[in-house]
């Protein structure tokens, strides 16, 4: 099936009209696209649609505003946290969780957010907080809990390890070494922070 066809000139192929879901995906493609290359600030409904291949008013007929077309780019762009697998011990829920949260935050989604929070106004940026925190903090705390839970089932974490700031740990060590440090997480440091922190605070008291 041709997907273009010739321009009176017969020099260049233009793409034929999308519509739908087609067209709507492209769109929050090119979206993500320009916020990774050029940032919010730089970002504009121009752009997007030029990157789309179709006209500003497709654009403008989904999402009235910048900030609109943004947050549905960010959300349909995350890697679901939707489950914790169950792989024999605390120890390796918390590597394979951890991981797959690191790959969240360094998700194309991931980037672009950044991007956003760092360069928009304090409006735009409420609306961004709040997708990070339904999007990628309040799942994983659900999964770290969950991991927790089935250690305790297991025995191997301690009954009263339940506590709020037991699950802050691992987000706040993740986000203060990326966003203050700059660093990012390699397998070996995830590794070491499960070794080192998690499994000590975690194992059960011996008499």
């Amino acid at each position: 099936m041709a997907t273009s066809r010739w321009t009176d000139a017969g020099a260049q192929p233009v793409s034929l009209r999308r519509r739908g879901p087609v067209l709507e995906r492209a769109i929050l493609d090119a979206a993500l696209e320009q916020l990774s290359t050029v940032g919010w600030s730089g970002l504009t409904m121009e752009g997007v649609a030029a990157g789309a291949q179709t006209g500003k008013a497709a654009v403008y007929r989904r999402w009235p505003s910048k900030a609109e077309l943004v947050a549905d780019a960010l959300r349909s762009g995350f890697p679901g946290l939707d489950d914790a697998p169950d792989h024999g011990s605390v120890r390796e829920d918390l590597y394979q969780l951890c991981r797959r949260v690191r790959g969240t935050m360094y998700s194309r989604s991931g980037y672009a957010l950044r991007s956003v929070l760092y360069e928009c106004d304090s409006a735009s940026a409420d609306r961004f907080h709040e997708l990070i925190l339904h999007r990628v903090i309040e799942p994983a705390n659900r999964l770290f809990r969950e991991v927790v839970r089935r250690g305790i089932e297991r025995g191997d974490v301690r009954p009263d390890a339940t506590g709020d700031l037991v699950f802050d740990v691992i987000p706040g060590l993740m986000m203060y070494r990326q966003k203050v440090c700059g660093s990012e997480w390699s397998d070996e440091d995830i590794a070491a922070m499960i070794d080192q922190v998690m499994v000590p605070l975690l194992r059960p008291h011996r008499g």
